[in-house]
């Protein structure tokens, strides 16, 4: 197993994939539009063909979690239809599939860290749609695995990070959520994860233990105000008043998650991958900013 497709081209994952995948022996075939479209299946089959690929790593979705609520076919298609079409491409191959999702899936009230087992209520279009795929991967696909993640950045993208040093620079207060808990997750270190577990995969063969759910996120929990906090102590730029607010101060189209923090026990136990500390991943992406 040595040819990894990466769906998803450009985006902060794939991206994160691109450097990770070589670092461990793999050669990493990054697709993205417009040859690989879910609105034009026929694509997909092509992507496969060209690439004659081992295993696959579907990043490829729909993110915009407040677009999504006003297009809902649009995001089902990405993050439903589009897991469908790649998972039926690889059980035609018979390879591996590693599908991306999400904490959205859980509607944040359970007041612990989630576990795998522990039962998905979706609060929006955008966790629907992204749970949709995970069925859809696991019901056309006997040998994928879905790797559940959450506030992810890196140095380029949309992202949370990118976003508060922009608006830091711009503004001398910041009004910060802090009544949403999570575990933010530097895009290089889960990329590492992966390819950890893909080469685990390699060295070892398919088992059905692999198949199924994980949580990887970076290890530890914080709020979006502790969060924004890190990032400006972290930063040499200007450091703004940041005021934390309720999540009620700050409404959105979606609703998101208050507590969705997730348990990576299973990944650990599994494959022995463990994220670093969201603090060391921070510090990283950071560096690579600098």
């Amino acid at each position: 197993m040595r040819r990894v497709l990466v769906t998803g081209r450009g985006g902060q994952l794939a991206t994160g994939l691109e450097a990770a995948l070589p670092a461990q022996g793999f050669e990493a075939i990054l697709v993205g539009q417009p040859e690989f479209e879910f609105d034009a299946p026929a694509t997909i089959a092509a992507a496969f063909d060209a690439a004659a690929p081992d295993v696959v790593v579907n990043c490829a979705a729909w993110t915009a979690v407040d677009a999504a609520e006003d297009n809902e076919a649009a995001a089902f298609r990405a993050n439903a239809l589009g897991p469908a079409m790649v998972a039926a491409q690889c059980a035609a191959r018979d390879i591996p599939l590693l599908q991306i999702s999400t904490d959205y899936v859980f509607d944040g009230r359970k007041g612990a860290p989630y576990l795998e087992t522990d039962a998905p209520n979706p609060l929006g279009v955008y966790g629907r749609s992204k749970l949709a795929g995970e069925w859809a991967a696991l019901a056309l696909h006997q040998k994928a695995m879905v790797l559940r993640t959450a506030w992810v950045f890196a140095p380029m993208g949309g992202n949370f990070l990118r976003t508060m040093l922009r608006l830091g620079a711009e503004r001398p207060e910041l009004s910060i959520v802090a009544d949403q808990q999570g575990s933010p997750t530097a895009a290089p270190d889960l990329a590492d994860a992966i390819a950890a577990v893909l080469l685990r995969i390699r060295d070892d063969g398919w088992q059905d233990r692999y198949r199924g759910v994980f949580h990887a996120t970076g290890t530890g929990f914080t709020t979006w105000h502790g969060f924004a906090e890190a990032i400006f102590a972290a930063a040499t730029g200007p450091r703004p008043v940041l005021r934390a607010i309720a999540t009620a101060d700050y409404p959105t189209k979606a609703v998101r998650p208050a507590d969705a923090r997730l348990d990576c026990t299973r990944l650990e136990r599994t494959f022995g991958v463990r994220l670093p500390a969201w603090q060391e991943g921070l510090a990283r992406v950071m560096r690579a900013i600098a």
